[in-house]
């Protein structure tokens, strides 16, 4: 029983036991090994580490090169697009001098006027004018002194809506009247289609009348007397002769001056340019000491304003 005990114990002690010197030697591999690990650790974290910085590196001088490029390219290879001061300025300029649509066509024909004020005058008549008059509208029995008559020169809106020069001969005692009517008609967008010398058609009535030409001043007789027409003495003005006719009933039958105008002798009828009580034109020459001709009794002058 003994021996069996004692077999016991030597096997517990040399097969499950281990010597001290084999406990040493196990704790000796150990610290190696973990030495080993350690330094690959280590190892492992200084090439990941310095791989980083290569790379962050490698992208700094990829980047910097990449932007001389481009700081190269912008400055010698692309064209300047950019617009210069001069032409900024020249843009101001212009944008400074591009019509206000905001402001109303009267607004701009009275600023117009301001800025044209020169193209309203009356003046005795000069010799170039007075040499066209002859023979047609000055005739040659006409016994009305040139002294008496003026040249007014205006502007005015024609039917185009564009501005025209436009002249006149009048006596001397309505030229003032005339031109300061003439220049609220302009300044006021009023529409006149000519308004010419009526020595232009020949000192034809019928024609200049039928041309829809404003005129004044034609020397002649009342048929058959000697007393001469307002017309022959210039106290009379014609406006927008073919929308506003002469009519007069003469033995039965209508008369109409000029022939063409017969679409407008109607007055009941709405149209254009027609001369009315509501008409500015006819306003204005009321204003100013006119009698208008759509007033008589016997017959209907709708252009004509006399004194």
């Amino acid at each position: 029983m003994d021996i069996w005990i004692n077999i016991k114990q030597r096997i517990c002690r040399d097969i499950l036991l281990p010597t001290v010197g084999e406990i040493e030697r196990h704790k000796t591999n150990m610290k190696r090994h973990t030495n080993i690990i350690i330094t690959a650790v280590a190892s492992l974290l200084i090439v990941t580490l310095a791989g980083r910085e290569f790379i962050k590196n490698h992208k700094k001088e990829s980047n910097d090169k990449s932007s001389t490029n481009v700081s190269e390219n912008t400055c010698e290879d692309i064209p300047d697009t950019s617009i210069s001061d001069t032409s900024i300025s020249d843009t101001c300029v212009a944008d400074t001098n591009t019509p206000d649509t905001s402001i109303s066509e009267t607004e701009i024909l009275k600023q117009t006027y301001e800025n044209n004020k020169e193209q309203f005058y009356i003046s005795e008549i000069p010799d170039d004018i007075f040499e066209k008059m002859q023979g047609k509208s000055y005739k040659a029995d006409c016994t009305l002194p040139r002294e008496n008559l003026r040249y007014i020169h205006v502007l005015h809106v024609g039917f185009d809506n564009q501005v025209h020069e436009g002249e006149l001969v009048v006596n001397k005692d309505i030229a003032d009247d005339v031109l300061e009517i003439f220049k609220e008609l302009y300044e006021s967008g009023y529409q006149i289609e000519k308004v010419r010398l009526v020595d232009e058609y020949d000192a034809d009535d019928e024609a200049s009348m039928s041309d829809n030409n404003s005129s004044a001043f034609n020397f002649r007789f009342i048929s058959h007397t000697t007393k001469i027409l307002k017309h022959g003495m210039g106290m009379a003005v014609d406006i927008n002769t073919l929308y506003n006719p002469y009519v007069k009933t003469v033995d039965g039958e209508l008369s109409i001056e000029p022939a063409n105008a017969a679409d407008y002798v109607d007055r009941s009828k709405d149209f254009l340019h027609k001369i009315d009580h509501d008409d500015l034109c006819y306003k204005l020459f009321m204003e100013h000491g006119f009698e208008w001709g759509g007033d008589w009794k016997h017959s209907k002058d709708y252009q004509h304003f006399e004194k």
